[in-house]
């Protein structure tokens, strides 16, 4: 028996930093995206508006190893992210040193690594 949702929307993904200014220089610097009003709260951190929907990020200490990651993002949980031109993001992560990964369903799109090791996903063109 499958029950009819009552979700309607992703509202927001959080991911955990070690250190907030350096993660806002790879998603607000390299990805563009832009702070969101965050409550004061009794830790650091950040809000990012994408869309109508956010990205927490959450400088706490983090529980899961960033040890033996997989080389290719799409192996690993990730969160994916839609860009109006990949060629103009993959010129930033060039200029950055960041390295990526092209995916390998022959999508426009390719995986990187932010600073903590949390894998992004970057699709170009219609998704």
């Amino acid at each position: 028996m499958t029950m009819k949702s009552n979700t309607t929307t992703l509202h927001h993904v959080s991911l955990i930093v070690s250190d907030t200014d350096k993660s806002l220089e790879f998603y607000c610097g390299i990805l563009g995206l832009e702070t969101a009003e965050r409550p004061a709260l009794d830790f650091p951190g950040a809000w990012l508006q994408v869309g109508s929907q956010q990205i927490h990020l959450l400088e706490l200490a983090n529980p899961d190893s960033t040890d033996n990651r997989p080389r290719h993002g799409g192996r690993d949980r990730h969160t994916a992210f839609s860009v109006q031109d990949l060629s103009v993001v993959r010129q930033r992560l060039d200029e950055a040193g960041i390295e990526y990964t092209l995916s390998r369903s022959g999508r426009e799109a390719l995986f990187c690594r932010d600073p903590d090791a949390n894998a992004v996903e970057l699709i170009g063109g219609k998704f």
